[in-house]
């Protein structure tokens, strides 16, 4: 009797350490997925797992990395940000106008903005297009997938009115105007870090003391969970998602200023389905696309992931085609375990 009642009793605790290996491994799955790409591209490759090629591999992922965490925010709050890639693009676009200098005709002279001039206006327009975004959503209730997808079709519009379709190759600026140019910010390195990804943790840490540290975190994950309840609370839902918008564009400038320094060059199409990459980022960093569930290191995990991925195809030499294959697989895959890990959950309360 004693050894039936032994065994029985045992058999709930296998249940529940089964279960939280299970828990374990798909809360972590985004960590799990970094070091089997790497260990498998390690083994075909001795070129791969190298400190110089990391380094380089990570200034790839800074522009991915800095577009899903804005992404992140606004899916924190229940929405979607199709814009940001078409932001990027126009962004960078707005700082090579910027950089080319300004004509007066009228006094015969060209003025060339100080670069700091720049790079505050150009975090203005993805605000504002972020602002606008925001509003359509918050007041006038668009629903932000049409809301968004109007904003990429307006921004990357401009953006070729803007350069009628070309593209700026010179950023170099004035140097007599203290215009020296975004050279420093895609080629510079600190400490042997290139400066991308220093803005990329930058950007990280403070979105990370953003959610945790501040009662506007704890408003976007309660109005993203349920957003009815949070406003029954107080909680001021219209103004969060405002904000989160806004600052979902400004991270798209941010990006498209260093992707735009990267490439020594400013054209209306760069960032064209970069939106796509940065919702596959935070759905591999283990978000809900519900709302009220996700992190800044699960998304920066994801974003890692498919970086180094797409990295590690082409350092193998596979086809661009199964390249596409294989990362769409990987979305795939990541929604699925999403919908095993949050299946019935609905979000938050």
């Amino acid at each position: 009797m004693t050894d039936t009642t032994t065994s029985a009793g045992a058999r709930p605790s296998k249940k529940r350490s089964g279960a939280g290996i299970v828990h374990l491994l798909l809360e972590g799955r985004a960590f799990f997925a970094l070091i089997a790409i790497i260990i498998t591209f390690s083994i075909l490759s001795p070129n791969y797992a190298t400190v110089s090629n990391f380094l380089i591999m990570a200034n790839h992922v800074a522009i991915f990395g800095l577009l899903a965490i804005g992404m992140m925010l606004v899916i924190l709050n229940g929405g979607i940000d199709l814009s940001v890639g078409s932001v990027l693009g126009l962004t960078g676009v707005f700082a090579g106008f910027l950089m080319q200098g300004i004509e007066i005709e009228s006094a015969g002279v060209i003025l060339y903005p100080p670069v700091w001039a720049v790079v505050v206006l150009t975090l203005a327009v993805g605000a504002f297009v972020g602002f606008c975004n925001g509003v359509l959503v918050a007041f006038f209730k668009v629903p932000a997938f049409v809301a968004t997808l109007g904003s990429l079709y307006v921004a990357r519009g401009v953006a070729l009115l803007m350069t009628n379709g070309l593209t700026y190759n010179n950023l170099g600026g004035d140097a007599s105007f203290g215009n020296t140019g975004f050279d420093w910010l895609g080629f510079n390195r600190f400490a042997g870090v290139p400066v991308g990804v220093i803005v990329l943790a930058v950007v990280a840490i403070a979105a990370g003391l953003l959610l945790s540290r501040t009662a506007f975190g704890r408003w976007l994950y309660s109005s993203g969970g349920n957003e009815r309840a949070a406003e029954l609370s107080g909680v001021p839902v219209k103004y969060v998602q405002i904000a989160v918008y806004m600052l979902s564009g400004v991270c798209a400038a941010i990006a498209g200023l260093v992707l735009s320094s990267q490439l020594t060059s400013a054209g209306p199409t760069a960032g064209t389905t970069y939106e796509l990459t940065a919702i596959a980022a935070v759905v591999v960093g283990g978000a809900s696309l519900m709302g009220g569930r996700g992190t800044v290191r699960g998304t920066l995990l994801g974003a890692f992931v498919i970086g180094f991925l797409s990295d590690g195809l082409v350092i193998i030499g596979v086809s661009s085609y199964w390249q596409t294959v294989f990362t769409g697989a990987v979305i795939v895959l990541a929604v699925m375990l999403n919908s095993i890990q949050y299946g019935g959950k609905g979000k938050r309360g």
